[in-house]
């Protein structure tokens, strides 16, 4: 039996956090390859892709509609965390 799709908004953010968590984590390199030469989404699609369909997957479309919480959840836990790298992009 499936499992009923996230309604709470609190449960919605904590997966999208996890899933970019593990983007960065499993692509480290990638992540740091991406800030520096300022390809990070090009570098990154597919993972990103692969993510968001995830987080599509689990969550209500009603959360999802007006919502940005897989995003906001990228720049927080992936790109935020980086600020450190040298890159032109900040």
């Amino acid at each position: 039996m499936a499992q009923p799709l996230i309604t709470d908004i609190e449960a919605a953010k904590r997966l999208a956090r996890t899933i970019a968590q593990d983007i960065s984590l499993y692509n480290e390199n990638k992540v740091k390859e991406g800030i520096e030469n300022d390809s990070f989404f090009d570098i990154l699609a597919k993972e990103l892709d692969e993510g968001r369909k995830h987080y599509h997957s689990k969550v209500d479309p009603s959360l999802l509609a007006n919502t940005n919480y897989f995003d906001r959840a990228i720049v927080d836990k992936i790109l935020k965390p980086k600020g450190h790298l040298k890159t032109k992009i900040w």
